[in-house]
């Protein structure tokens, strides 16, 4: 029987364990996948802490993950353009992803270019399309400053590049320890801490025009009191000051499209985008994983790595 990642509780890292499941199979209209790499996400974190119970309730036992890339092992009845055999990068909204195999919708995966690796590409779901919409949300033009809070972690990493690409000049907000990464990515580093609405000003020249708020912690009452508009700061964490303050809260829900993802790998594909991996796990460290996850010091993302080594 093939493995995968079950919780049969609320609770801490030590809920999560690696069962024997029985083997999924596609219905019409769907696909299984061996998973080559499934990526792991802060949400999932909160999720199985029950801090998102009355919004999005967990029915035990629960699996876990969103994100994925793997080899179609077979197909549902009236899927068509997709084969046993292709190499695709895709999603599942029922947390199953941290698993030996996954059944999803053919419209929820999309092929894998052949120069992406597994890791990268397991891993692009959850933080590429909340990067996107986050970036999409504030609206970002050449010419624009532009902060992005949590810049080195998962989510940060593609949304630093992504207003790159749109032409912006960005400032991110990280530790010293990320700033040779940034500088290479053409980022200014700008080190959290006391005195950091000051640094933003000294480095943005006295104005900036947007904030991406990656992290929470506080950032969205720091952009406020910069005096950017709240249509142009958007947080991916900080649902309370969204309530507070009127912004926006643009992420994963927003983005989270086959098309999107697509677009995206191309990107990565044709030398445009980078996204880190911080480590791999093999998926029976799940728990290791998290603990590392959790800790928010990683650049970029960890990746389970299911199956056999």
């Amino acid at each position: 029987m093939p493995q995968a990642v079950q919780l049969h509780n609320y609770g801490d890292i030590d809920v999560l364990k690696v069962e024997e499941v029985p083997q999924p199979t596609p219905a019409a209209g769907e696909v299984l996948v061996r998973v080559k790499a499934a990526g792991i996400n802060p949400g999932e974190a909160s999720i199985r802490k029950g801090v998102f119970k009355d919004t999005w309730p967990s029915t035990f036992p629960s699996g876990q993950g969103s994100d994925f890339a793997g080899v179609i092992e077979a197909v549902g009845e009236g899927v068509s353009g997709l084969q046993p055999g292709a190499e695709v990068i895709g999603f599942t909204h029922n947390r199953a992803s941290q698993a030996e195999f996954v059944v999803v919708p053919q419209d929820q995966v999309t092929p894998k270019p052949a120069n992406v690796p597994w890791e990268v590409a397991g891993g692009l779901f959850v933080a590429g399309t909340t990067a996107y919409a986050a970036v999409r949300a504030v609206d970002v033009k050449a010419g624009d400053t532009v902060v992005v809070s949590g810049a080195s972690g998962g989510v940060g990493t593609l949304a630093v590049q992504l207003a790159r690409l749109k032409g912006a000049r960005v400032l991110g907000i990280a530790s010293p320890a990320r700033a040779e990464w940034l500088a290479a990515h053409g980022v200014d580093l700008v080190p959290y801490g006391d005195g950091l609405r000051e640094r933003l000003l000294e480095a943005a020249g006295g104005h900036i025009d947007a904030f991406i708020d990656t992290y929470g912690q506080g950032y969205v009452q720091l952009a406020v009191e910069l005096g950017i508009p709240p249509q142009r700061i958007n947080t991916i964490i900080d649902f309370a000051a969204v309530q507070q303050y009127g912004v926006q809260a643009e992420g994963n829900a927003a983005g989270g499209r086959a098309d999107v993802v697509a677009e995206l790998a191309q990107l990565i594909a044709d030398g445009q985008l980078e996204m880190p991996i911080a480590r791999t796990y093999p998926l029976e460290q799940v728990q290791a994983a998290y603990r590392e996850l959790e800790d928010r010091h990683t650049l970029g993302k960890i990746v389970l790595i299911p199956g056999k080594r």
